[in-house]
Order: structure tokens, then sequence, then C-alpha cells
């Protein structure tokens, strides 16, 4: 039996967290998607309110992050989820905009699955939401353990 993944969304630009939603869905994905906007709610939730991530355990997270956030580096929030020891096997998949050779290195280096960068124009970016929702669909997340 495979366990419903829960998608954790944090992207702080608004239009893209509903481009990302809208096409995550019209790929045929149902998941529950939960969205922040910032990191610090991300973290709260989850490290849950002991801090531990131990809230989680069981569950199946895929955590969709932007680089760029208002009040902390996406860099710090990926390296404290593969740093736990509940949230260190959730896929964590990159959607940003910085296609800086050093910073996809360093990602890939701190435990990320997929480092995508935001194509600027918005058809190719729904086209590449679209498809990144149908490898959603296709691809096994383990449970916290």
């Amino acid at each position: 039996m495979t366990l419903p993944v829960t998608i954790i969304m944090i992207e702080d630009d608004e239009g893209h967290a509903r481009l990302i939603e809208r096409n995550i869905r019209r790929s045929g994905v149902n998941n529950e998607i939960m969205p922040f906007t910032n990191g610090t709610d991300a973290v709260k939730y989850l490290l849950g309110p002991d801090g531990t991530g131990l809230e989680h355990k069981g569950r199946a997270l895929l955590i969709l992050l932007d680089l760029n956030l208002p009040d902390m580096t996406g860099i710090d929030i990926l390296r404290m989820v593969k740093q736990n020891s509940f949230l260190k096997s959730a896929p964590v998949v990159i959607l940003t905009t910085t296609d800086d050779s050093q910073e996809i290195k360093r990602c890939y280096e701190l435990g990320c699955n997929v480092y995508i960068t935001k194509p600027v124009n918005y058809d190719s970016f729904a086209n590449a939401i679209r498809q990144l929702g149908l490898f959603f669909s296709v691809i096994q997340v383990p449970p916290a353990a």
C-alpha cells in the first residue's frame, strides 16, 4: 500500500504558486498541496511543535522549494530537511529562477533530488510544471522513518 504523498510547496511568489498548483493539477495529480510563502512557517510545519520532525513519522512528503525566500534561503531549508532523521528521505525538488552552476552543485551536494530552473516565459513555465506533475504521478516517495 502506498501512502498519499503531501506536497509541501515553499514559494513566496503568489503568481508562481498559483501557476505551479494549477499545472500540477492539470497533469492529474490530486495530492494535497500545502503552500507556504516563507521559510519560517514552512520550517515550523516541517519540524513540528517540538522541533524534531517526529510529527511526520510515517507520512510521505515531497518538498517543492524555491531558493529565494523573503526570510531565509532555500539552501538553509534544504540543509535542515536533509539533516533531520525523520525528513531526510523526503524528496526535495528545487524550483527556482537561479541557474548558477555553483548553486546547482551545492543543492545536489546537500541532497536535493531534482533542480529545475523556472523558465522566464509563461507558457514554458506552465509546460515545465505540467511535466513535473507527470513526474510526481509516477515517483515513489518513502514514508518518514
